[in-house]
């Protein structure tokens, strides 16, 4: 077993990081599937395998988001936080397969909270949430990634993120963040619940009555519902998606400027889906452009 501050490296084996102490009593919600048992012998460098969805999976990048947790939490920082209360899980026990990992940008400063996809079958944070934070927190922001429920087709992932975004209001002083400004962030089938939260709001999905976002940013998905006062909202999308055509999301950025929004619509060649942060493809960048679109909604 690796010491608690000791980093993990593409070499390693998913055993080690099941087991690696600063993961204690979450390791298991840092990888994709709930209902599955894991090859504890599989290299990291492998884990693109346990993402049928995705593409352009970078075990430097992966390892780097997970390594940024391990230093955080050698140095005595909460990086996971449970969103429902023990009794709320006994009631769901599916409710135990949720939470917020917390990366920690500039003190008091806002916050995205993002939601990775899967197809509401698996959550990619390694993929889709980690590496996000990561350039999110370069600038000095916050970034919370959401683990949430698969197994309803995105109904109760819907609330979860409703959950998680009350939690951090409820508790802004303890963690840190301004709730002025927020950004919420999704990537295909987590796109989705972002754009429901930033349409509906988090209470239409049972939690509190909050503020609305200051911007949406959506990568890769086939969500069309929209509503007659959206959040500015950034799209990201690849022109070779077979699962999210681009011509899908055109016709919702187009319904959305009718509507008077602001939209950031970028389109990147020779992608497909999943393509996470863009990391050696012609999508790279992407985040930094969505961070600036973000602070543009902000300082306008």
């Amino acid at each position: 077993m690796k010491d608690r501050g000791e980093h993990l490296s593409p070499d390693d084996r998913i055993g080690d990081l099941l087991e690696h102490p600063a993961f204690a009593g979450f390791s298991r919600l840092i990888l994709p599937w709930d209902d599955r048992s894991y090859d504890t012998k599989m290299r990291l460098r492998h884990l693109d395998s346990l993402m049928p969805y995705h593409s352009h999976v970078k075990s430097d990048v992966v390892v780097g988001g997970l390594n940024h947790l391990i230093d955080d939490a050698s140095a005595g920082r909460t990086v996971f936080y449970d969103v429902y209360t023990e009794a709320e899980k006994q009631a769901d026990p599916s409710k135990r397969h949720t939470g917020l990992f917390f990366f920690r940008g500039t003190p008091h400063r806002r916050f995205a909270l993002i939601a990775p996809g899967g197809g509401f079958q698996y959550v990619a944070s390694i993929h889709e949430g980690f590496p996000y934070a990561m350039q999110i927190i370069e600038h000095g922001y916050n970034a919370f990634v959401l683990r949430y429920r698969v197994e309803d087709g995105g109904q109760g992932a819907t609330e979860d993120m409703a959950a998680a975004l009350s939690f951090i209001f409820r508790h802004a002083v303890e963690l840190g963040v301004s709730t002025q400004h927020y950004s919420l962030w999704g990537s295909s089938a987590g796109a989705r619940m972002a754009a429901l939260i930033g349409s509906h709001g988090a209470e239409s999905f049972g939690g509190d009555a909050l503020s609305r976002p200051a911007t949406v940013v959506m990568a890769y998905t086939g969500h069309a519902d929209y509503a007659a006062n959206e959040p500015p909202t950034f799209v990201a999308v690849g022109a070779q998606d077979p699962i999210a055509p681009p011509s899908v999301m055109k016709r919702r950025v187009a319904a959305l400027r009718k509507e008077g929004t602001d939209v950031e619509y970028c389109e990147f060649a020779n992608v497909g889906h999943g393509f996470g942060d863009g990391t050696g493809t012609s999508a790279a960048g992407w985040i930094l452009s969505a961070i600036r679109f973000w602070e543009k909604q902000v300082h306008s």
